[in-house]
C-alpha cells in the first residue's frame, strides 16, 4: 500500500487558496402575465399540489382550467403578473380573483402567490405582493383577501403582515390533505378608504 494512502491530505494556507466564485445576484423583474407563461405558470402551481399544502388541491391543474382562470382574470381586468429572470425563466407568478361570483363581491378579491421552488427566500414574493397590491388598486380593487393554509405557510403570513394584511379569522380542520386536517387563516387588506 502507498504511503499517502495513509498521510492526511495537505492544504494550501488559506491566504493561497483560490477563493470561490461570488454568486451572482439574484435579478427578476416583474410584468404582465402573457397567455405563453401559462406551462410555466402550471408547472410551478402543480409542483404546490404534488408536494405542499399551500395550496389544498390534491390534483394537477389542466393548461386548458388555467387558460380558462387566466382569460377570466383579464376579462375583468384584474392583474396576473410574473417574474421573470434575465434569461427569460418565470420564477414565480401572482394574481388576484373574485373573492365570490356574486355582483356585490366586485371590488374584493382573492390573492395568491407561488414561487418556483429554487427562487423562495430571496425577496420575490415581498416584491410581488407589493406589485400585486398596486396594480390592484389601479384596477378599482378596494379589499384583498388572503386564505392561508394555517400548517406549512409561515413565511406567506408573515409577509401578508409585513403589507398591512390583519387577520380576519380562521377556519379549523376544513381541508384534508396527505392524511391530516388543514385549517385557514384570513387575512384583509383594505386599499382604498370608504
Amino acid at each position: 500500500m502507498l504511503e499517502e494512502e495513509y498521510s492526511p491530505r495537505r492544504q494550501l494556507p488559506p491566504h493561497l487558496r483560490k477563493k470561490p466564485e461570488p454568486e451572482a445576484p439574484f435579478a427578476f423583474s416583474i410584468r404582465p402575465a402573457t397567455e405563453a407563461d401559462l406551462p410555466d405558470i402550471r408547472e410551478i402551481y402543480n409542483h404546490y399540489v404534488a408536494n405542499s399544502t399551500v395550496t389544498f388541491d390534491e390534483k394537477p391543474t389542466t393548461l386548458r382550467a388555467l387558460r380558462s382562470k387566466f382569460a377570466h382574470v383579464r376579462k375583468l381586468g384584474f392583474p396576473w403578473l410574473v417574474a421573470q429572470s434575465p434569461s427569460g425563466q418565470i420564477l414565480g407568478y401572482a394574481y388576484v380573483y373574485p373573492w365570490k361570483e356574486k355582483a356585490a363581491y366586485r371590488y374584493t378579491v382573492e390573492n395568491s402567490i407561488y414561487l418556483r421552488a429554487a427562487s423562495t427566500g430571496k425577496g420575490l414574493g415581498t416584491a410581488l405582493l407589493a406589485e400585486l397590491i398596486e396594480t390592484s388598486r389601479e384596477a378599482g380593487v378596494r379589499e384583498i383577501i388572503a386564505v392561508i393554509a394555517d400548517r406549512g405557510a409561515e413565511a406567506s403570513i408573515a409577509m401578508h403582515q409585513r403589507f398591512g394584511f390583519e387577520q380576519i379569522g380562521h377556519m379549523g380542520k376544513v381541508g384534508y390533505k396527505f392524511d391530516r386536517w388543514l385549517g385557514t387563516v384570513l387575512m384583509q387588506k383594505s386599499l382604498k378608504k370608504r
